[in-house]
């Protein structure tokens, strides 16, 4: 996140963020721009979309990405690095969601503690919400947050096991897909012609 902007309510926000050239987040009143990731920041994300969008193929469900707001009751509107909605009854024009079932955020310095705290308390109060993401570029670390309907959330690291395994959406996906493209020594695929 980047340094708030000023106050003003979610309808104030919503109406002034269609405006602007960038992308903002709001937070009880506050106005954040964001700023732009790192290499290994989107190509996380890249590789999400691509197969999280292959596994949901034929599916109710569709995943997105940071184009796409989720807005939780007048106080939060976010852009979560990736999402999935299995919302049946939507508008293609649409500029929010309200129904994630699952939600990742891909960690940098600057919005960690953020992301692992207040954003996620946030994202809790969504009755849809199945599952909470938190991956690390740097540290390749995944940790995975089941939501249960009284509230309380599961804890799973995954990191050592390899897999990013997502009961929300019945996924089950190496590691080293997540990560695919980020070391710079991994050999290139070959071009198709």
């Amino acid at each position: 996140m980047g340094l708030p902007l000023h106050k003003m309510t979610l309808a104030e926000f919503l109406a002034w963020d269609e405006t602007q050239a960038g992308r903002h987040e709001f937070f009880r009143g506050e106005v954040f721009a964001m700023v732009g990731g790192t290499r290994g920041h989107a190509r996380v994300i890249a590789n999400l979309m691509r197969h999280i969008g292959n596994h949901l193929e034929g599916s109710a469900c569709q995943v997105f990405s940071e184009a796409l707001r989720v807005v939780v009751d007048d106080e939060a509107a976010f852009y979560p690095d990736v999402f999935v909605s299995c919302d049946r009854q939507f508008s293609a024009n649409e500029k929010a969601s309200t129904t994630p079932v699952l939600v990742i955020e891909v960690l940098s310095p600057s919005t960690e503690s953020f992301d692992r705290g207040k954003k996620f308390g946030m994202y809790r109060r969504l009755s849809t919400l199945q599952e909470y993401v938190l991956i690390d570029p740097n540290s390749r670390r995944v940790e995975v947050y089941t939501v249960h309907r009284d509230g309380t959330c599961l804890f799973e690291d995954q990191t050592e096991e390899g897999r990013l395994r997502l009961s929300s959406i019945a996924l089950d996906l190496p590691l080293k897909k997540v990560f695919a493209g980020m070391d710079p020594s991994e050999e290139a695929p070959a071009a198709s012609t």
